[in-house]
């Protein structure tokens, strides 16, 4: 699985604790493609070297050899992981050429917008709050969205988007925020256990979702007890900062 026939070599920039860059390791493993990892530290300032990679110093990037291209920097995590999609053959987008395979990316592209655009920023809010009553008023919002948003467009999930057996690019793209907000609702009071038991009262929403946080190739990075841990400490500077 490689451009021209010719294994890619793949330097991916990256920090295991962080959802965006979570998005490109997912695509990699489910594409079977070997990296070399370099963890970037997003305590601290960065490193002048990793300035030189991404001016914005964000996670993940990449560089990547393979084809016609040689040490090629591509950075953010959407266009990381939909050029990594586009240069191999694969189950998480169709191929191009025709109208179907157009309409199967258009319907993944506006699933995937929807879920930011509309529900994602949610759960960042309701972390932030101290009081549990705007907590719980949050949650019930954020349930209203994807109840209203989300719900029907996973109605032929099978049991991942548009009716795949496999993972496509719509769970790639989102499911590291699906891990954690199940994560920190089932395991913390950071997020209302309210909203975990609305998700799951989604017949749509919660079989995808069920599925999704288990999958290896969202799975095989995560350690819940650090993210767990590394969330709280966030929150709780982020409120001292705010006082």
């Amino acid at each position: 699985m490689a451009t021209n026939g010719t294994t890619p070599k793949i330097t991916l920039y990256t920090n295991h604790r962080c959802p965006w860059a979570h998005r490109a390791h997912i695509v990699i493993k489910e594409l079977g493609l070997p990296y070399e990892e370099v963890i970037i530290d997003l305590e601290t300032p960065r490193e002048p070297w990793y300035l030189e990679v991404n001016p914005r110093g964000l996670v993940p990037s990449i560089k990547f050899s393979g084809g016609n291209l040689h040490d090629e920097i591509i950075t953010e995590s959407a266009i990381v992981s939909q050029f990594l999609a586009d240069a191999y053959p694969n189950h998480l987008v169709p191929a191009t050429g025709t109208a179907d395979a157009a309409l199967k990316r258009a319907r993944i592209n506006f699933f995937v917008d929807t879920w930011f655009t509309k529900a994602g920023g949610h759960w960042f809010q309701i972390l932030r709050k101290e009081d549990e009553g705007e907590k719980e008023a949050l949650a019930n919002e954020f349930l209203g969205v994807v109840t209203k948003e989300i719900e029907p467009l996973l109605k032929d999930a099978a049991p991942f988007f548009g009716g795949s057996d496999k993972l496509t690019l719509a769970e790639a793209l989102i499911a590291p925020f699906i891990l954690r907000i199940y994560a920190l609702g089932n395991n913390t009071d950071l997020i209302p256990k309210s909203l975990i038991k609305g998700f799951n009262g989604l017949p749509n929403f919660s079989k995808w979702a069920a599925e999704v946080v288990k999958h290896p190739s969202v799975t095989y990075i995560w350690d819940e007890k650090a993210i767990l841990e590394g969330t709280k400490k966030k929150i709780a500077q982020l409120k001292a900062q705010a006082k």
